[in-house]
């Protein structure tokens, strides 16, 4: 166990392109066999799952989050193939450190820390990454940031997997995971409509399903504004809009849903899209939509709105 301790020199990283965070190695059911080994393929999971393995995600409290290939971890102990780990760039109030949750062991390899030339943040919806005698590697996640070790005709990456290829038009080269141009709020909103009909996936992190929290996450991260995983954490943070003044609210807010027509606790998470109007990732079973708040529940069940960013909106 003493060898997955964290050095100074390395960090441990996502081995695979999505992995799930599990609250408990026990809660892995055999449907989930395609996720969680060193060669899961996420896509071949989701698959295998019906309608009710999928809600089931969610009334069973079985996964918390995600990871994507690259993204760094805190391995605080291991037992039984499973790491209890830490997942750095995800804010949360469970930890003060990150987002806590079980992964399994295959998931995870050892890199050399690496920041010198910043990092390639995939801008596409999914990118190829190539191996440098230009063999297909792997496909990556919209959002994976991978270290960058050379810039050329196409840039040089440091992945779990060594280095590898990216074509330029696939990525933006930022200063560090959390420090890229930051967007505004038009552009937030353009960058959501991009996953219109992507479905649904509790504890999502990935172009291959978003949950609602995770939606609003990743849309913020690729405009330069990292907020909290969750939406309950997420509703503390940004600047406070009042809900009952709809003319105070602009493209690209972040609107909180909550149970007992908005007295409850916070249950959903959307962005505002103008014109009365909501982009969100709904629930299992549907997909990535912009409808009408007006005569929908959440309507009533509105209790916060929260701007992440400053910058005036702007078309292009």
């Amino acid at each position: 166990m003493n060898s997955l301790l964290q050095t100074e020199s390395t960090a441990w990283v996502c081995s695979v392109p999505v992995a799930t965070v599990w609250t408990a190695p026990e809660k892995a059911r055999p449907v989930d066999a395609k996720g969680i080994g060193a060669h899961s393929n996420i896509n071949n999971w989701l698959q295998s799952m019906s309608p009710e393995d999928n809600q089931d995600l969610v009334n069973s409290n079985r996964i918390q989050t995600q990871l994507l290939y690259g993204e760094p971890v805190l391995i605080e102990e291991v037992v039984d193939g499973w790491a209890k780990i830490i997942a750095l760039w995800q804010p949360c109030q469970k930890d003060e450190r990150g987002y806590p949750g079980w992964v399994p062991v295959d998931q995870l390899k050892e890199v050399a820390n690496l920041a010198e030339l910043g990092f390639a943040r995939v801008t596409q919806n999914k990118a190829q990454l190539w191996t440098e005698d230009f063999k297909p590697l792997k496909v990556v996640s919209f959002n994976t940031t991978l270290p960058v070790k050379e810039i050329g005709e196409f840039i040089r990456l440091q992945t779990p997997d060594g280095d590898a290829l990216v074509m330029t038009e696939a990525v933006e080269i930022v200063d560090a995971y959390n420090q890229n141009l930051k967007g505004s709020g038009v552009d937030i909103a353009k960058l959501g409509a991009k996953f219109l009909d992507l479905p649904y996936l509790w504890a999502g992190m990935s172009s291959y399903g978003f949950d609602c929290s995770g939606f609003t996450y990743n849309l913020m991260k690729a405009n330069g504004v990292i907020i909290s995983r969750d939406a309950v954490d997420q509703v503390s943070e940004g600047s406070e809009i009042d809900p009952q003044n709809v003319e105070a609210w602009h493209i690209g807010d972040v609107l909180f849903f909550a149970h007992e027509e908005g007295k409850g606790k916070i249950h959903h998470v959307g962005v505002y899209y103008g014109n009365g109007l909501m982009l969100h990732a709904p629930k299992p079973g549907k997909s990535v939509e912009i409808i009408e708040l007006a005569g929908t529940k959440h309507e009533v069940e509105l209790c916060a709105i929260r701007r992440f960013t400053e910058i005036e909106d702007h078309e292009d």
